[in-house]
Order: structure tokens, then sequence, then C-alpha cells
């Protein structure tokens, strides 16, 4: 009956979207995050920050993207923030719109791509994974 539900409540496609061996790491926790967060903040590494919402329409549809550019690009961090979820870090970084990619390197934003816009990200990622 569950996935009957989900059939009708169009639910059915989360579980395909979010492949359980995904290089996206969720975050649920704001103090999780947090510490995380400080660790990796000043590197050198690129974050790629999706803030998202389980009912947003094109979150939804960019996701199986997010997770091709994670399998993609391995030397990029990429984490899931549900604004709903973790409402007062979707605000420290003042997300107004879904989906918003915050890019983040060397202790500062990098850029930021408002809006479910797959090529656009994906060529700033590529560009700002190697600056």
């Amino acid at each position: 009956m569950g996935s009957f539900l989900s059939s009708i409540l169009g639910g059915a496609e989360a579980p395909a979207a979010a492949p359980e061996n995904s290089q996206v790491v969720p975050f649920h926790s704001s103090a999780r995050w947090q510490l995380h967060f400080n660790e990796v903040k000043d590197s050198d590494k690129l974050i790629v920050i999706d803030f998202s919402a389980s009912w947003c329409g094109p979150c939804r549809f960019i996701e199986p993207a997010i997770h091709a550019m994670a399998d993609k690009f391995s030397d990029v961090e990429f984490v899931k923030i549900d604004v709903d979820e973790l409402s007062d870090v979707a605000r420290e970084f003042q997300v107004q719109a879904m989906p918003t990619f915050v890019l983040w390197k060397k202790g500062k934003e990098m850029d930021r791509v408002i809006g479910a816009k797959k090529d656009e990200l994906e060529k700033k990622v590529e560009k700002l994974r190697a600056a």
C-alpha cells in the first residue's frame, strides 16, 4: 500500500533520485553541519552546497544530475541541505529560492547558481574546481 500511496502522491521518484552509494552528503543537524563546515570551509577543495526542499519540483528534477556530477567530479564535495530542516543554515547563506547552489572554496563563496540550471552549474563546478 505504501508504494500505491507514493505513486499517487508523487513520492515514487524520490528513492531513485538518491542512490545508496551517492557521493552527495546530506546534513540533517545544524550542529553536525556547523562542525563539518568549520573543518572544510578554508580548504582548497570546492564545496557545492545544494539548498533544496522535499516539496520543490525543480529540486527533485535536478537531483539526479547533482548525483551524476558528484560521481563525475570526485575531487569536489557535494552536500545537501533541506531548507525546511535546517532553516537557520539557509538563512545564514541568504537562500531565498530553491534550488540554490552555493560554491564555496578557500574560505569564501566563489559563486552561486539559483534554479535548476544543470549546465550552468556544471560549467561553474568545472571552472572552480581547478582554480
